[in-house]
């Protein structure tokens, strides 16, 4: 008998879009699903038009905006599945996807697998194939093979340090050990702390690319918003505050504000980027949470 997988996603207002990913849902071929979807910050009930497209949905309501953790984790809650998968609702799923991540899990001490992300505007290139690991210096890491088109130059799985937030499965057995994702991110790299913390706990993070899926990307922020420039900055803050301690956390402040805040000031005043300055200070220097 196969294991019941709980697909959780969460919306904010992007209804349509949604509803989408909702139809690939119905889709798929796995026997034994449970589907939970969060409304973030609800204006109107959209229960009817979601189960409209997935009839079995589950609908859970929050009039307050969560946030991506939060908004998860309330799915997580409300969840009954041996595994999650947690899923962007601005992404399509195959049919086979679901059974090729579980087969992951296959391998000993896994704790959680990501499938390859492409384009939905451009299904034969690459978003994701694995990620490097976060560079103690700048706080940044780097998304593999993004940008290349699909050859099959990153068709071997392998594990890695991080999963992508886009679609994510996850073991019960790793919620259970770890606990939910830290709420305190709000938005951006709270799916790389959770990584850090699942790969402390024992668990190995891999990339799966048998399993695929298409992203339509930054639907509900904005590709370059000030929204996501301001939570990418006080995030990157926050994530080597709580991962990275002592010497090395003192060398990636140095380099924070004295390379990267003036680099970026000097970017987005030639660009004549107001908001997104205005955005990237407030993520820099105000590092208390506004949600």
């Amino acid at each position: 008998m196969k294991p019941l997988v709980s697909i959780i996603t969460v919306n904010y207002r992007q209804e349509a879009i949604t509803c989408a990913l909702l139809q690939s849902i119905r889709a798929l071929n796995h026997p034994s699903l449970e589907v939970i979807v969060v409304d973030n910050g609800f204006v109107e009930d959209n229960t009817t038009k979601f189960q409209e497209s997935c009839p079995s949905a589950l609908v859970f309501n929050s009039k307050k905006n969560l946030g991506f953790a939060g908004g998860n984790n309330l799915g997580i809650r409300h969840s009954s599945g041996q595994f999650l998968f947690l899923v962007n609702n601005d992404t399509v799923i195959g049919k086979g996807l679901i059974d090729r991540l579980l087969q992951r899990f296959d391998t000993p001490g896994t704790g959680m697998v990501s499938p390859k992300i492409r384009y939905f505007d451009a299904p034969d290139v690459i978003q994701y194939a694995g990620f490097t690991q976060v560079s103690p210096l700048t706080g940044r890491n780097a998304c593999i093979g993004q940008g290349e088109v699909d050859r099959g130059q990153h068709d071997s799985p392998r594990k890695m340090p991080y999963a992508h937030g886009a679609a994510m499965m996850v073991s019960r057995e790793v919620i259970d050990k770890v606990g939910v994702m830290d709420e305190g991110f709000f938005l951006y790299y709270e799916e790389l702390d959770w990584c850090e913390q699942i790969r402390r706990a024992g668990f190995d993070i891999w990339y799966e690319p048998s399993a695929m899926i298409l992203h339509k990307e930054s639907v509900s922020t904005g590709k370059a918003s000030p929204l996501k420039m301001e939570y990418l900055t006080r995030n990157r803050i926050r994530f080597m505050r709580r991962n990275f301690g002592g010497a090395k956390l003192a060398v990636f402040l140095l380099f924070f504000y004295l390379v990267s805040v003036p680099v970026n000031t000097v970017r987005l005043l030639s660009s004549v980027n107001w908001s997104n300055l205005k955005a990237f200070y407030s993520g820099a220097f105000r590092q208390g949470y506004r949600h």
